[in-house]
């Protein structure tokens, strides 16, 4: 099973599945029902970050870069990891060199990178090491 980050607007907590039609980046296009993804509400829609975890039950490739996506909810985050609680990781040198390949860096470097580089909503793939990071938030 792959993992993946996915950041949107917020979504309403209460509700059990979520659907998403977003770009990709970073390997996001090869997302595919059963994987894990990690959801990320947008602060610059007022999201805080980091609120759940799901499995992708359905994932259609769109026009150009976007899937679509329908996630079912499996866990609730219970710490923040946002765009305040990774800042300090931006200033790593692998960033500083302009390295476009991220991997091989922190988990909190990459995650970093993948979400808060560009403001854009987007799913994107993450490491191992970026997913058992993000583990520890459920």
């Amino acid at each position: 099973m792959a993992s993946f980050v996915l950041k949107a607007p917020p979504q309403p907590q209460a509700a059990p599945s979520f659907s998403f039609d977003e770009k990709t980046m970073w390997r996001g296009k090869a997302i595919r029902p059963g994987d894990q993804v990690f959801l990320f509400a947008a602060e610059h829609h007022g999201g805080c970050g980091l609120y759940a975890r799901g499995v992708v039950t359905e994932a259609v490739r769109g026009s150009g870069s976007r899937v679509r996506l329908s996630v079912t909810l499996t866990a609730i985050a219970t710490r923040p990891l946002g765009r305040t609680e990774l800042r300090p990781y931006r200033a790593q040198p692998d960033l500083a060199l302009g390295r476009l390949d991220p991997s091989g860096m922190d988990a909190e470097a990459e995650l970093d990178h993948k979400l808060y580089r560009q403001a854009t909503n987007k799913i994107a793939g993450v490491s191992d090491a970026a997913a058992a990071f993000l583990e520890g938030f459920f």
